[in-house]
């Protein structure tokens, strides 16, 4: 039962607002300013009735997350205040009535009653905290991938043009949603996404940005189910102006994750929000995925970045050169670098790291014999490398069989050996793992990958001509 206070009605709601000011500033310096700014600032005072204090918050999403994460702490620093004797609190979900209410309480001015219109004023793109990148769902952006830093060359002439159009443009864009980036590893997917939402951040501050991994977006799915809270999961991923997936295909095989992938995609096209996905292949090509999910993924404009170029590689080795104080690189260094670093550009970059590290701490200067020097193992590697692809065409044409024999499901002896050869040399020249292997062969499982190399390996330990055969094909592969 509240006290009773000798006071109107208007000069309790006063005094309570005040009082919730001072908790106010008591969560800031608890929790720091990036969890103030994002959970708890634009919680705002909303009236009072018999025993309770109403506070307002703007979705039930907030509410739910508020009341399961800070409200002890809340009601700790409410219990110090002397006028909080008698008085609960409750957390609302504010609307237009409520806040129009809230607005014309009688509160002097010195009071500064936070509403969640003043909120809204109050973080103005100068001093706005990072609202747009959900810390606890999503995933930190790294601040070297801005669109400044990104090397443009005709390889992701594409993706980078059209990168730059969903970043800049305030709606959804036509013909882009989902804007789909595809390409192999390093070569500057992830950069991309990174750029579109520091860009969002930056110039567009009132917009929702979510970035996030699809392992992530698998993680905090399984997570919402196992502490029923799905409907808050379906809520917070609806509620985003910009969603952004990497690496989708993660979710291969996990049927529940892309049901609810499928129906987080309709409802966001559906209210006319933007979608930007990444892949290590185009969506027809992704293995695992429901034919109806990788439907979606290619309605809008699927974007290839393909494997580096001479000159895009020299002009990456440069613009970093340029950021690095005090270090001189021979250009016959560098040219050498784009040369035999072919691989991707994070590769690449780390070369380039290897080079002047050594130089600054042994204190030699950087020439092409050092450079070969330092970086022994990594060219013999990029010498070597070989792919899943090329031991596949290799294989068909010792075999005279088709390529595409390599993914299907006919188990014809004269297919089925040449497959299995296939994938024991696979598994013996790629770091690739059992089931990565098994994906590339059709979608194959690794239990099958594992049974093709065992059966390989007892061939050639019984059959002199077979183990030549494989011989003769790890040379070819190695020359």
């Amino acid at each position: 039962m509240a006290v009773s206070h000798p006071l109107q009605n208007e000069t309790i709601d006063d005094l309570l607002a005040l009082a919730w000011q001072n908790v106010s500033s008591k969560l800031s310096s608890r929790f720091g300013d990036g969890i103030f700014r994002s959970w708890l600032k634009p919680i705002c005072f909303a009236g009072s009735s018999t025993g309770c204090i109403k506070l307002g918050v703007p979705t039930r999403f907030m509410r739910e997350w508020i009341n399961k994460n800070y409200i002890e702490d809340i009601k700790s620093f409410w219990a110090e205040e002397p006028i909080s004797e008698g008085y609960n609190i409750e957390l609302i979900i504010s609307d237009p009535a409520l806040q129009a209410q809230s607005e014309n309480t009688a509160i002097p001015q010195k009071f500064n009653v936070l509403t969640p219109q003043s909120w809204q004023a109050e973080n103005t793109p100068s001093e706005a905290a990072p609202l747009d990148i959900d810390v606890q769902m999503g995933a930190p952006l790294d601040p070297r991938y801005t669109f400044d830093n990104f090397v443009v060359g005709k390889p992701n002439e594409l993706a980078h043009a059209a990168a730059r159009r969903v970043a800049e443009t305030a709606n959804v864009v036509q013909g882009c949603n989902p804007l789909f980036l595809y390409g192999g590893v390093g070569l500057g997917k992830t950069h991309l996404m990174h750029a579109i939402a520091w860009h969002i951040r930056k110039n567009s501050p009132e917009r929702r940005v979510l970035y996030l991994s699809a392992e992530k977006f698998m993680y905090q799915f399984i997570r919402a189910l196992r502490f029923k809270e799905a409907l808050a999961f379906k809520e917070h991923f609806r509620s985003v102006d910009v969603l952004m997936i990497d690496d989708v295909q993660f979710i291969s095989g996990k049927d529940s994750t892309q049901e609810e992938f499928f129906h987080t995609f309709n409802a966001l096209v559906d209210q006319h929000k933007q979608l930007v996905i990444s892949g290590d292949r185009s969506p027809s090509d992704l293995e695992g995925i429901e034919e109806r999910v990788r439907s979606r993924l290619g309605w809008g404009l699927v974007a290839d970045i393909h494997t580096t170029s001479y000159e895009l590689r020299l002009g990456i080795l440069q613009s970093k050169i340029e950021k690095m104080s005090g270090v001189e690189i021979p250009q016959k260094v560098m040219e050498f670098l784009a040369h035999k670093i072919t691989s991707n550009v994070r590769e690449l970059e780390g070369s380039l790291n290897r080079v002047v590290a050594h130089a600054t701490l042994v204190g030699r200067p950087i020439t092409l014999e050092t450079t070969q020097e330092v970086l022994h193992d990594l060219l013999r590697a990029n010498d070597r490398r070989i792919s899943i692809e090329d031991i596949q065409k290799q294989v068909a044409s010792h075999y005279n069989i088709k390529v595409s024999d390599m993914h299907s499901a006919r188990r014809a002896r004269l297919v089925a050996r040449p497959r299995q050869v296939a994938m024991y040399l696979s598994k013996k020249f790629t770091s690739k793992s059992l089931p990565e292997i098994g994906r590339r062969f059709g979608g194959k499982d690794h239990t099958t990958v594992m049974h093709a190399v065992k059966r390989i390996e007892e061939l050639m330990a019984t059959d002199h001509e077979f183990s030549q055969d494989i011989e003769m094909l790890s040379r070819l592969l190695q020359s």
